[in-house]
């Protein structure tokens, strides 16, 4: 390798906070299915605790010995609606279950107490649904995700109008905890099999048995390599350097995550090429597009910015690797972006805004902190308008919203950590009780006809 590539890779890493922001290995626990649920639960901890027994050591190994920062280390697993479907019982045994054995294992966070409702509910779906609330209120570590929707099946408006509930008990339930619950449940519509990234990773029925998936993220060098060009460069120059860019930084995701696997003993899976932003300062997609030529992120011409910043880092992921897959694009969560989190103080940028953002890049409204008297009507008709863009867009989008109890608009509701901070947005509080009441289904568009 060039001395120029290694001492560029050097200075990206120490300068602009380049890094391996996950390493998360996919567990299949089909095998794991019992009609004993706490039986069921000791095949559960045994299986993650020897295949994840040496994941976090590994990690650290390879950070250790070619310099690359590796910030989180992750487990995904089955939806555990399927278990609960042939168990039966309580499903929050499952999520103390799952806390347990991550904790054991020294991971930050597991994913897949999740359930795939796009279509319609068993009584196991509903049930771990419902279980939500408390699951996530009595364990620390623990993500949960629901499918409402995809471009094939359409929107399950029964379960959005559910989704609004359990949003607000999730809240409710960890008021005292600045409403952590909430901020570890993502809505879906269109969810990926292989998506690294919490809070919505979980491990999908054609993934192999174990599987190792990388996220890679790169806000703060891609911002440096758009001020590097220069205000001088057209938008398709710039294009161009975001898509070398991303190249470089997927090779980098390759090598980690080819080395996990094989000391592992397991397959690879995918490279996750997200722009994945921290509260950090320099570490912003919001950022990335100021750097482009906008005043502040939220204004006019951002959603332009973005879709061009999502395409181009695409373009380069593919060409860096033959595995890139997970969501790949750019994040914009609010309160994990110090850009975002800016631009939202100021009433720049907006929930509509933000809406119209989510069409061009990856999954949605995301961390996103809302009035504490946000009704649950309110919150499903944002799930659906929502999963209503990706389902006609044929791409994956979500809602993590998470109701303040007990503030107003302009407080703030701090989580810490890469979490973040961020202002309460203001939502319109217009009805839509009667549309969310209809429930049923929203037909998939004609484009869904493909076969």
């Amino acid at each position: 390798m060039r001395s120029d590539y290694i001492l560029e890779t050097v200075r990206m890493i120490d300068e602009e906070c380049l890094d391996i922001r996950t390493i998360t290995m996919g567990i299949s626990l089909l095998d794991c299915a019992d009609q004993d649920i706490d039986r069921s639960c000791e095949k559960i901890y045994a299986k993650i605790t020897r295949k994840a027994e040496r994941l976090v050591k590994t990690a650290r190994d390879i950070s250790l010995e070619y310099g690359i920062p590796i910030i989180n280390q992750r487990i995904s697993v089955t939806p555990i609606s399927l278990l609960v479907s042939v168990s039966g019982g309580d499903p929050v045994k499952y999520a103390k279950t799952l806390d347990k054995a991550a904790k054991d294992v020294g991971v930050n966070f597991i994913g897949g107490y999740s359930a795939l409702v796009q279509k319609g509910m068993t009584e196991g779906d509903r049930a771990l649904i419902e279980s939500i609330p408390e699951a996530l209120a009595c364990t620390d570590i623990v993500c949960a995700s629901v499918n409402v929707g995809s471009t094939k099946a359409g929107i399950n408006m029964d379960a959005v109008a559910l989704m609004g509930r359990i949003v607000r008990e999730c809240a409710e339930k960890t008021k005292d905890n600045n409403c952590f619950g909430a901020s570890k449940l993502v809505i879906f519509c269109n969810s990926v099999e292989d998506n690294p990234f919490m809070a919505g990773a979980y491990h999908g029925i054609t993934e192999p048995d174990t599987v190792i998936h990388v996220g890679v993220s790169g806000p703060g060098v891609v911002r440096e390599a758009v001020r590097e060009a220069g205000p001088d460069k057209s938008m398709n120059e710039i294009a161009e350097v975001i898509k070398k860019t991303a190249f470089k930084i997927t090779r980098m995701g390759q090598l980690v995550g080819t080395l996990a696997a094989e000391r592992l003993k397991v397959p690879f899976g995918i490279v996750d090429l997200s722009l994945a932003p921290t509260p950090a300062v320099g570490d912003s997609v919001a950022r990335i597009l100021e750097e482009i030529g906008l005043e502040q992120c939220g204004g006019p011409g951002t959603t332009a910015c973005l879709a061009m910043l999502n395409d181009a880092v695409k373009k380069g992921g593919v060409m860096a690797s033959s595995s890139v897959g997970g969501l790949s694009g750019a994040f914009i969560p609010v309160s994990e972006d110090a850009g975002m989190i800016e631009a939202a103080e100021k009433g720049v940028l907006s929930i509509e805004k933000l809406e119209a953002m989510t069409a061009v890049c990856s999954v949605g409204l995301d961390m996103i902190i809302i009035p504490g008297d946000t009704t649950a009507e309110t919150i499903a008709a944002m799930i659906a308008d929502e999963a209503a863009i990706g389902m006609v867009n044929n791409k994956t989008t979500a809602c993590r919203l998470i109701p303040a109890i007990g503030k107003k608009v302009g407080d703030t509701l701090n989580f810490g950590g890469l979490l973040g901070y961020g202002p309460v947005m203001p939502v319109r509080m217009v009805k839509p009780d009667v549309m969310i009441q209809r429930g049923g289904r929203i037909p998939s568009p004609i484009h869904s006809l493909k076969n």
